[in-house]
């Protein structure tokens, strides 16, 4: 790694698996990657209700932003992947309570389906930070 990039594990089993980090950071610039709500158990969080997944996975994102020196006050860009498009207001709902202040570019887009069919959404953050 180059030595202005720093890689943030949140734990998960699947990082070393895929090969992937939850966050990195290269320079000033923070990429959190595709979030699932998964439970610190390994299991999903609110099955069957698509905002209680999304505050989990926006609370995964966060103390991964948290552990490269960023912030939800931070965010440029987020995006939202949905199993069900027509849902988005509950995922908007959970997103508008952590970045109605900051209010970073977001994208709500439908997927067909994620790696485990329990995973309604799944969240990721771009940041900036300074």
């Amino acid at each position: 790694m180059g030595r202005n990039r720093q890689a943030v594990s949140s734990g998960s089993p699947l990082e070393p698996q895929i090969g992937f980090s939850r966050a990195v950071r290269a320079g000033d610039y923070v990429a959190v990657a595709g979030t699932a709500p998964i439970g610190d158990d390994g299991s999903t969080v609110g099955l069957g209700d698509v905002y209680a997944q999304t505050v989990r996975c926006l609370d995964i994102a966060e103390r991964a932003l948290e552990g490269a020196g960023a912030s939800m006050a931070d965010a440029v860009r987020t995006r939202i992947m949905l199993t069900d498009v027509t849902q988005w207001k509950e995922a908007a709902r959970a997103h508008g309570e952590r970045f109605s202040a900051v209010r970073p570019v977001t994208t709500f887009v439908e997927v067909s389906r994620f790696i485990d069919p329990a995973w309604l959404v799944e969240v990721e953050i771009d940041a900036v930070v300074g």
